[in-house]
């Protein structure tokens, strides 16, 4: 991987233009969030139901996982280093193909991915790991309900606020993710657990049984990846984002990918894949089965605190989306409008927390997961076919560039994971149909918006 500028034309670095937005995120500050918006609902919550999947070798489909991470990560670093801006991948997809209803759909299916993950952690919230702490009383779509409206109420207030919230709660899963590998060491110190597990596979014993549970599990894993496209999102509010988006997303991905394999080892090593998928707590289970005297309620807290933080960067990343497509007229620009003092996209913020709230009302915890890592899979094909096609587009400072068969495998990798061949259920191609049908619905109205206006 190679740093190279594409032209010699003198132009400013775009990390010294000054927009609307607050530039309020230093490069230490990038690399916890984008930690911290890996990091979360997915290895907390879908564990237990991966292991359903592929068994007892559960550490695999998160290596698989990890590896088509990393492909696409690279033509992110190449593009948010190239156009700054925070539409991200809808930014990218315009500029390459330069049709506007592919922009729109691929913009909306990303703002959707967001939401199906922030409303995958308000599930998360509500289950296992809440009941710990007050038994079954509570009803969990109210609370999965509240919960977004908080977090909504917290974005409003600054992007400051936000990611200092982020940065605490990164702080808080980490430790709970520490405390389950200390305990794995303890574990495999003692001579406790099932090294056995690990090579085990869920299937019928035919070739091609295994081949599809180890694609559909690495699909419903491949939810613990997401995130990292969210902070492309956040290029206009982050301090020289040319210089600092590199380091931190290739950071953030290494450091998540290796915890989440490790994590994966010693969940299987502990815990029986069946008890795992039967729980929506999964790491609890695992915590209670340790040998090690670690308060139950206590990591249970910690859980929520992870889940917390999925929950606001992805309220963060799609409200800042929104922003972003009204800015350039892919969305009514009543949804570029800021909060007057806080400099908050206001309009966005309440749009996609009212989506949410539509979610959350609607799905539980594995087909929201599943759902949000199959749009981002589609998502991303677009994207690396993208990177390449841009190459004939220079511009006039030196950014990331990514060897071209990083992008291409990372296609590949992309559309087999969203094919049939990872065997998902039928409710999770519904869902996302449904989603990009109401996308299509809303590119009609703001279609006739403008044309009325005289500006299309």
């Amino acid at each position: 991987m190679t740093t190279s500028g594409t032209s010699t034309t003198a132009s400013p670095s775009p990390s010294a233009e000054e927009g609307p937005l607050r530039r309020a995120i230093g490069p230490k500050l990038l690399i916890l969030f984008v930690i911290g918006d890996i990091l979360g609902t997915g290895i907390y919550a879908t564990t237990g139901k991966v292991a359903g999947k592929v068994g007892g070798a559960l550490w695999l489909p998160f290596a698989i996982g990890f590896v088509v991470a990393i492909l696409t990560a690279a033509s992110y670093v190449e593009l948010v280093g190239k156009y700054p801006k925070a539409a991200g991948a809808a930014l990218y997809t315009q500029k390459a193909f330069k049709v506007p209803f592919l922009t729109f759909i691929i913009a909306f299916m990303v703002m959707c991915s967001g939401l199906s993950s922030a409303s995958a952690a308000a599930r998360a919230f509500s289950g296992d790991y809440l009941a710990e702490l007050t038994g079954d009383a509570l009803p969990p779509t109210l609370i999965a309900i509240t919960f977004i409206v908080l977090l909504a109420a917290l974005n409003m207030r600054g992007v400051s606020e936000s990611v200092k919230t982020n940065v605490v709660l990164t702080l808080v899963e980490l430790t709970g993710l520490a405390i389950i590998l200390a305990i794995g060491a303890y574990a495999v110190m003692s001579g406790d657990g099932e090294a056995s597990r690990l090579t085990e596979f869920e299937s019928d014993g035919s070739g091609y049984a295994l081949m599809t549970g180890v694609l559909g599990a690495t699909a419903l894993g491949f939810f613990a990846f997401v995130g990292f496209e969210d902070s492309v999102n956040m290029a206009e509010e982050t301090k020289d984002p040319v210089r600092t988006f590199p380091r931190a997303i290739f950071i953030g991905v290494a450091v998540t990918g290796t915890i989440y394999v490790l994590v994966a080892m010693v969940s299987s090593l502990l815990v029986d894949s069946r008890t795992l998928e039967g729980s929506s707590g999964p790491l609890l289970e695992v915590v209670k089965a340790g040998g090690v005297d670690f308060p139950h309620k206590l990591f249970a807290l910690i859980a929520l605190f992870a889940v917390t933080n999925s929950a606001l960067i992805n309220i963060m990343m799609a409200s800042r989306l929104c922003y972003g497509m009204a800015n350039e007229r892919i969305l009514p620009r009543a949804m570029g409008r800021v909060l007057s003092g806080r400099r908050t996209p206001v309009v966005g913020i309440v749009f996609v927390s009212l989506l949410a709230i539509g979610l959350v009302s609607t799905g539980e915890i594995e087909g929201l997961g599943d759902t949000t890592a199959f749009l981002l899979l589609c998502v991303f094909a677009v994207v690396n076919v993208a990177v390449l096609v841009l190459r004939r587009d220079p511009v006039g400072h030196k950014h990331f560039r990514t060897p071209t068969v990083l992008p291409v495998l990372g296609a590949v990798t992309a559309l087999v994971l969203a094919s049939p061949l990872a065997d998902r259920p039928a409710e999770v191609y519904i869902r996302a149909g449904v989603l990009v049908a109401i996308g299509v619905a809303l590119w009609g109205v703001n279609k006739v918006v403008l044309r009325a206006r005289g500006e299309d």
